[in-house]
């Protein structure tokens, strides 16, 4: 029995349909009812602040797929931190033989935000004794569908200007989980994720512009107003900065390269940025799409 958490994020949506497509047995975590009842499987209700309520989700289980919300706006340590703790220590009293958890690209000691957290939830995971699997994706394509991604105006909201990112789909990632989690390989292994294409935001908003039959330009926002922009807005200085660093590491070419993981894992190649479109069209519409004056 697999235990699936961020069940109801990008990749654990991803992951819910093709384990069921599968014929896998397993449970997902969710903290709504109603969001558990929508996924169509069988479900449970936790909190990863509520350590009964993770313990009582272990049960039977002994395969566990972590995942959680990355950093959030405040002061002191990420609570993903004492979260993905909580969990794994859960994992172990509950007799968990297999952890496939999610990180993040460039995950590391003393780096900022997400990329410190996880590096510390990696290494707790590594020394409790359970087996392990680590995924290190790439910025995902499900950003350029989320809400902020575009400006009022439906141009594309650009943070990195010339420098080319490797993104990838979370379908990907969850096709890469659910090999994992089927014993089949990656047992103390840490696989970085990308897709099969490194693109700047300018090819970006050309595919956009093709997939919605529109021109699509770009509102340029560097790193460096980034901070300026998201502080104006309510958010901590510091996170903001800390953010806008992370951004700018990006925007110099730190995600720019391409691996081969996807393929190697899964035995076929990502999805192009193209075929990302394709299969989001609706959703993309949805936020892309300046309302009509």
């Amino acid at each position: 029995m697999i235990l699936v958490t961020g069940a109801t994020g990008s990749i654990g949506r991803s992951l819910v349909h093709r384990l069921r497509q599968d014929g896998a047995a397993f449970r997902a975590l969710v903290r709504d009812e109603a969001k558990g009842r929508a996924l169509g499987c069988d479900f449970v209700v936790g909190d990863f602040d509520d350590p009964d309520s993770i313990a009582a989700a272990h049960e039977g289980v002994d395969r566990l797929f972590l995942n959680s919300a990355g950093a959030q706006p405040l002061d002191g340590e990420q609570p993903m931190i004492r979260q993905q703790k909580s969990v794994i220590d859960a994992a172990r009293e509950a007799g968990v033989t297999q952890v496939v958890k999610v990180s993040v690209w460039h995950a590391r000691q003393g780096a900022k935000l997400s990329q410190g957290a996880h590096w510390q939830i990696e290494e707790y995971l590594k020394t409790s004794g359970l087996a392990w699997s680590l995924l290190q994706p790439a910025g995902f394509m499900q950003n350029f569908i989320a809400p902020g991604a575009f400006a009022p105006d439906g141009n594309l909201i650009s943070f990195c200007g010339s420098t080319p990112v490797a993104h990838i789909d979370c379908h990907d990632i969850a096709a890469c989980a659910s090999v994992l989690l089927a014993g089949q390989r990656g047992e103390g292994e840490t696989f970085v994720l990308t897709g099969p294409e490194a693109l700047t935001e300018a090819e970006i908003a050309d595919k956009i512009s093709s997939a919605l039959g529109r021109a699509v330009g770009r509102a340029e926002l560097p790193p460096d107003a980034l901070a300026d922009a998201m502080t104006s807005q309510g958010l901590p200085r510091r996170f903001a900065e800390d953010l806008a660093f992370l951004v700018k590491e990006v925007a110099t070419g730190s995600q720019a390269t391409t691996s081969t993981s996807v393929r190697d894992i899964t035995g076929r190649p990502p999805r192009t940025f193209d075929d990302f479109l394709a299969a989001n069209l609706q959703s993309l519409r949805a936020v892309a799409i300046p309302p009509t004056p």
